[in-house]
């Protein structure tokens, strides 16, 4: 399958899956705190990517650990706790949509620091998302005064992170494959996320019922929400553009809105406008 083809195929697929990770993650906070549910996380996709994929770890030479470094941390490490701690106070459909600033951040990030070529319709476009995005947190913020909406900062600090991460890998990782990348990200998060886990008091927490119920959420989450679906973006990363392959939050909100309206969720008038223009927003900032 050609490219220009295979890339619509895997952001399809990634949306499904990362779509879903919101409603695995609020099902794993109700028998784990957000460093336990973080840590987990990463720990089960580092011994699953270990498995399969030690061997792609001798293709990355010493100059690419630095980098390698790097976008663990940013694109993985820190936002996976992000996003757990955000949803202890926001609903997992308000977290997708904001999710979706990641190709607006991707673009400016891109434009600032590695010097990307832009047109003036981009930069209308990224003004136009970050105005959905007030609109839909003040909303949500009168709308649910029990919910502390100044946790979307996290989600907003974590779609930073995942623009770095993009930027980073398409400049200075796309001689490696999506597998090498991905395996030494999770050789390098393994320990501190280990750390993490024994200090977050999990092993006396998974002596519980309520916490061994929610085992099985959170190795989905791992194996397949974070490892696998590491692999499939760095290819999609390699395949396309940093702003496309970010795109994917586009459809992300979709997926978890509807598994959000399984779950009992609901949205106001006023937060789908929000939502609206942020999509609108993306649009027109990634639109070649």
């Amino acid at each position: 399958m050609e490219n220009k083809n295979l890339k619509f195929v895997f952001l399809i697929i990634l949306a499904l899956v990362w779509g879903s990770s919101f409603i695995l993650i609020k099902r794993g906070l109700v028998g784990l705190n957000p460093f336990q549910l973080g840590s987990l996380r990463m720990v089960f996709a580092a011994l699953f990517l270990l498995i399969i994929g030690f061997n792609s770890i001798k293709h990355i030479q010493l100059r690419h650990w630095k980098y390698i470094a790097f976008t663990a941390i940013m694109g993985t490490f820190i936002p996976v706790f992000l996003f757990s701690v955000a949803q202890t106070q926001i609903s997992s459909s308000v977290s997708a949509i904001l999710n979706s600033l990641t190709p607006l951040n991707t673009l400016v990030l891109g434009i600032i620091l590695f010097k990307i070529d832009f047109q003036r319709r981009q930069i209308f476009g990224v003004f136009i998302g970050l105005t959905g995005s007030a609109l839909l947190i003040m909303n949500g913020a009168l709308n649910n005064p029990d919910q502390n909406y100044y946790y979307a900062i996290l989600l907003v600090i974590a779609s930073i992170c995942y623009a770095l991460n993009v930027n980073i890998i398409k400049t200075y990782l796309s001689d490696l494959n999506p597998l090498s990348i991905t395996a030494g990200n999770f050789v390098v998060i393994l320990f501190p996320a280990l750390a993490v886990l024994y200090f977050s008091d999990f092993f006396t927490a998974v002596q519980t019922e309520a916490t061994q119920n929610v085992l099985v959420y959170i190795l989905i989450l791992g194996v397949v929400g974070t490892a696998l679906a590491n692999i499939l973006f760095f290819k999609l990363i390699k395949i396309s553009s940093p702003v496309f392959a970010s795109s994917v939050t586009y459809l992300i909100p979709v997926v978890a809105f509807l598994w959000g309206m399984v779950d009992h969720e609901t949205l106001t008038f006023v937060q789908l406008i929000g939502a609206s223009i942020i999509l609108l927003g993306v649009y027109l900032s990634a639109k070649k």
